[in-house]
């Protein structure tokens, strides 16, 4: 493995320094680091002016799709662009075919990332047997398994019945897991197509309220206290769920949240233009709904910015907007979107990017190697990134195999020109590399 010199690089908020990586690890920070190097051959110099070095992003929710609908995207296609997004690690969701319920699935998936080399890849396993939400899943056998998972979801569908999701809670308790929770009463969600509200009303569309969504989280933040079990919240959507969470964590329940990059920047209003890469689950909502979210990010309420990447093929996005799937791809835009939305105006740094994106998600999953602080001793994960180049986002140039985002033809600032997941260099000038 070569050797690495990044020279004059800004990690995270702090003045320029050097890093030097060696065997995989980080041998030395410091002006100084190119003295630490045990054999001076062999080294590749990296100029980071400019730059800035982020522990490699983590993202608790990515949907890669195989096994059963490679159409849409591959292990192989899915972190590829997440290495050129920053991701050194992902958290693939369960809502594939068949089902991430039994430990040979879930080995499966863990072996076709290993075998990428792109990114760690941490399988999900589902909270219940085929999605179905009847019995629960191979919980221990999954957790026991060579693929170690920690986060169980049946993200896609809610847990609804709530005995088996008090049962869930109460088996991911003795195993010191987390429970991530896909939040929406599919009673009050039926047919809807968009957040209910002024702009669905106008379109003659029907609604999705988002007391479908409060009102499950509602009641498993109190399972959760109960129980004194540790559940997550998966992409919260409305100003009531960010309240709700804000509650729980000050009556002390062990609850963590996510946001998505597309519920920070866009709202419902996307949907006047009836293209289908604004459908998503949960839809876009109020202007109102999205400054709370910015908000909970700022005061800790919400813990993790996960992308939800859901690509799809074109022929179920480009279609009229009521028969159009669920979701965005979002794995390359994320980093750009929290920059432009957060870091540009001032509500972030560097640190509290690198917090709600790399080390908060690698400590709810359990990932010790990841979400580390870039010195010496730790495992070389981490993403540089230009935060001045702005680029206009054209799908046909990512490297995700779906085209379904929701920032095409939008400006956005930041550029991801390198990563090295455990010391290797994984994207090169922003171009991912084959292992």
């Amino acid at each position: 493995m070569t050797s690495l010199l990044i020279t004059n690089v800004k990690i995270e908020d702090s003045l320029p320094t050097d890093i030097a990586i060696e065997d995989g690890k980080i041998l030395a920070v410091g002006m100084q680091a190119s003295e630490s190097f045990t054999d001076s051959k062999d080294i590749r110099v990296i100029d980071g002016t400019g730059l800035v070095a982020l522990p490699g992003l983590v993202d608790l929710h990515t949907h890669l799709r195989q096994p059963g609908n490679d159409a849409a995207e591959t292990v192989y296609t899915g972190t590829r662009s997440a290495a050129a997004g920053g991701y050194t690690c992902v958290h693939a969701m369960a809502n594939t075919s068949p089902v991430a319920d039994n430990a040979l699935v879930v080995e499966k998936v863990q072996d076709l990332g290993n075998k990428a080399g792109f990114v760690e890849v941490r399988p999900v396993g589902s909270i219940s047997k085929g999605l179905e939400g009847q019995q629960l899943s191979q919980m221990g056998s999954m957790y026991d398994s060579a693929a170690r998972v920690r986060v169980f979801s049946d993200d896609g569908k809610c847990v609804t019945d709530t005995a088996l999701m008090r049962r869930a809670l109460e088996y991911a308790k003795g195993l010191d897991v987390v429970v991530a929770q896909h939040a929406q009463d599919s009673r009050l969600t039926e047919s809807a197509q968009m957040n209910e509200g002024i702009v669905s009303g106008q379109l003659g569309m029907r609604g999705w309220p988002a007391s479908a969504e409060e009102m499950i989280i509602a009641r498993d933040v109190i399972l959760a206290k109960h129980l004194d079990a540790r559940l997550h919240v998966c992409h919260l959507s409305t100003r009531g769920s960010v309240e709700v969470v804000r509650w729980a964590k000050s009556m002390g329940v062990k609850v963590t949240a996510e946001v998505t990059p597309h519920h920070l920047a866009l709202t419902d209003e996307c949907a006047r233009t009836f293209d289908s890469r604004f459908k998503v689950n949960p839809p876009l909502r109020t202007d109102s709904d999205r400054q709370a979210l910015i908000e909970g990010l700022a005061d800790g309420t919400i813990d993790v910015i996960a992308t939800d990447h859901a690509p799809h093929p074109d022929f179920v996005k480009s279609c009229p907007w009521d028969e159009a799937a669920f979701g965005m791809t979002g794995l390359e835009t994320a980093l750009p979107v929290v920059i432009k939305e957060l870091v540009e105006p001032g509500y972030f740094t560097w640190s509290d990017v690198a917090r709600v994106m790399s080390r908060n998600p690698a400590a709810i999953g359990q990932v010790s190697s990841q979400g580390q602080s870039i010195e010496a001793g730790q495992v070389a994960n981490l993403c540089l990134v230009n935060p001045e180049i702005r680029r206009v986002i054209n799908p046909a140039e990512q490297f995700t195999k779906s085209t379904n985002s929701p920032f095409a033809g939008q400006e956005l600032p930041g550029k991801v020109e390198f990563t090295f997941f455990r010391g290797k260099v994984t994207v090169d000038g922003g171009v991912p590399v084959e292992s």
